[in-house]
């Protein structure tokens, strides 16, 4: 699959709860780093340590493609400072049928990393990434 189908099955495994930034970041690189075969097709994601640990910009890149098609719904934070990512309708069921099609062990994975990552706040998600990949720690600005 493609890294799109990918992140639109994330955002289908929150069944229409929008993401933070921080959290989509940390799916998609935990995905990555531990079921890299799930990318087939084009390119995977480049993680690089930054402020708050591994980050790609290509992540919103996609997010922003997937809304471009109606599939992902990009809004703004109450407050204003960041944007929040969540399936569509369309893109919840086209989402629900690519988790559909993985295997149960991928589907699972999926499905709990997302939970996982949802279930955190900012610093216990941040400061667990750095604990399992410290090597993502280098260029942070993460005081916890």
């Amino acid at each position: 699959m493609k890294r799109e189908d990918l992140l639109l099955a994330v955002l289908a495994a929150a069944e229409g709860r929008a993401y933070q930034p921080v959290q989509i970041q940390k799916v998609m690189f935990l995905l990555d780093q531990n079921v890299p075969e799930l990318i087939t097709d084009g390119d995977g994601y480049n993680f690089e340590p930054y402020d708050y640990g591994p980050f790609d910009k290509q992540v919103y890149k996609d997010a922003e493609t997937l809304n471009s098609f109606d599939f992902a719904e990009i809004t703004s934070s109450p407050n204003g400072r960041w944007k929040r990512y969540a399936a569509s309708g369309e893109g919840l069921e086209r989402g629900e049928a690519i988790l559909d099609s993985l295997s149960e062990a991928h589907k699972n994975y999926v499905c709990a990393i997302s939970e996982w990552v949802r279930s955190l706040g900012f610093n216990q998600l941040v400061k667990s990434v750095y604990e399992a990949y410290p090597d993502m720690k280098r260029n942070s600005i993460f005081v916890d």
